[in-house]
Formats: C-alpha cells, structure tokens, sequence
C-alpha cells in the first residue's frame, strides 16, 4: 500500500510540473483574446477636414416671373388668368465646388453617431434662360362686356432669369458603421445657400373689341384694337446675396489612412427654398482628407 501511495504522488508531481510548462493558450483558460476577435476602429472623437469635387446644378426658372406679371396684372381681369403662365423652362450646369468640414463622432461597439458642420464654395456655378408665351384671353372672368361684344385681350410675354449659387453651409448629422478601417455613413440636415437671382419680364397687351350688330339689313360685325399701356410694361428684379434654406441627405465612407488620418468619399443631395420664385437643385460628389484627434 505505501508503495502505491509513493507511486501517485511521484505520477502527481510530474504532471503537475508539465502543466506548468504548457502555453497559456486562451482556450484553456476558458475564453479568446482580442486578437482572435474582429478587429476595430475608434472613430470616436473630434476631426475636421477640407474637401473639394464636383457640382451639377439643375435650376428651375419655369415659375420665375410669376411675381412680376402678378404685379403688372394687378387688380385687372388678367391676373387670374396669367398667373401660372410658364415662359422658360429647366436648365442645367456644373461646376467645381471646394469646402471644409468639422465634426464630433460618438461610437457605441459598432454603431458611430456625429455630428457635422461643413462649408461649401461653388466656383462659376451660373446659369440663365429667356422664353416668350401668347395668348388670346377671350372675356376673362370679370370682364363682363356688354351684349354683342366678345373682348379679346392679345397677350405676349416675354422673359428672362438667371441665377447663380455662390457657396453654402450646412449642419449634418450622421450614422456610421465601424467596418474596421473603413466606416460607411449617412446623413441628412439642413442648409443655408447664398446665391444671386434675377428676372425680368416684358408684357404686350391690346384689346380687340368685336362688337356684332343686328339690324333690319341682317348682322355685321366690326372689330377695334386699343393698346393697353397699365398693362404694357417691363419688369426687373435683383437680388445679390440671397439666402436660401434647403436640406441635405447622402452617403459616404471614410478610410483610415494611418492613425487620425483619413479620406472620404460622398455623394451629397441638396434641394433649397425658391429664390423669386426660382428653385435650385444641386447634386455634389467630394473627395476629401481630414484628422480625427
């Protein structure tokens, strides 16, 4: 019996002693480390950056001298009938744009939050058009001539508009995915466009009255024109420096260059309030770098 208990604890020893000896391998401790778990980013923090890229513009002046026939139609029997008269239509441009930006990130594991404030210079982003519209305005409502007289109202206007976008603000804010090195994000808010917007309109009236007769002979009928100088008349208006508010929304991703360095890419959507009745649409793509501290 003795030298089966001398035998067990010799047996104890050495196994103990080459348990020893063993890696500290995570498994056998019951969990993994960190290096055999994904790896992540710390987005977290304060960063700003400068950008630049490129800008479409569509600018829609279909309703633009709508204020200014409005006025000279002014408590007439054409206002009514002319006040959604569209003379010129939708026009297109593109431009470079240039900017910077700044920020706050708030990471929580994988999902990151922020917020964003940019600016945006638009370089040569001008655009313009002219058209003409006639109509015949046969008795417009309360013109109320009298019987056996039909008023004809020959009108002709004709316009121009032009408008160019100078630069914006705008403040974003944004959701973001911790993908490692790269973080794709979106983001929506609102902007502040600072522009310049013009329009003139030209109106040509006369009035022809077509007066029919019966008598014993049988009808005749006989027709004047007037001109109509209230309503004969040019309008301009000009604004520099208008400010437009709008908003924001698009998608971008960022890549961590090397510690706080990183690029972006992004696609932004910017849609602002009319200017005199002028509405403009913008569609930017950026590269950019910034440092996140």
């Amino acid at each position: 019996m003795r030298r089966l208990w001398l035998v067990a604890a010799v047996f104890g020893s050495v196994s103990a002693a080459h348990a020893a000896d063993m890696p500290d391998l995570p498994v056998l401790r019951g969990g993994f480390t960190d290096g055999l778990s994904t790896t992540h980013h710390n987005w977290d923090g304060a960063y700003f950056g400068v950008n630049g890229g490129y800008t479409a513009d569509a600018t829609d002046f279909s309703q633009s001298v709508v204020g200014l026939t409005n006025f000279i139609f002014r408590n007439s029997v054409l206002q009514q009938p002319t006040a959604s008269w569209s003379l010129m239509n939708k026009t297109n441009t593109q431009g470079t744009n240039f900017g910077a930006f700044v920020g706050r990130n708030w990471q929580w594991y994988d999902a990151v939050l922020g917020l964003e404030g940019t600016y945006s210079y638009f370089n040569n982003l001008a655009t313009s058009t002219r058209g003409s519209n006639s109509l015949i305005i046969v008795n417009p409502p309360g013109d109320n001539p009298p019987t056996g007289t039909t008023d004809n109202y020959n009108v002709t206007l004709t316009g121009t508009a032009a408008a160019q976008v100078k630069d914006m603000i705008s403040l974003r804010g944004r959701v973001g995915w911790d993908g490692g090195d790269f973080m794709p994000y979106a983001f929506a808010g609102a902007a502040v466009g600072r522009m310049d917007v013009s329009r003139t309109v030209t109106s040509d009236v006369t009035l022809t009255k077509i007066v029919t007769t019966t008598g014993a002979g049988g009808s005749s009928t006989t027709a004047t024109t007037y001109d109509v100088p209230a309503q004969s008349q040019t309008q301009t208006q000009h604004r520099t420096n208008a400010f437009a508010v709008g908003f924001v929304a698009g998608l971008g991703v960022e890549y961590c260059i090397w510690d706080g360095l990183f690029a972006r890419v992004e696609y932004e959507y910017v849609k602002f309030s009319p200017v005199m009745n002028t509405s403009v649409t913008l569609n930017n793509a950026r590269v950019g770098l910034g440092y996140k501290f």
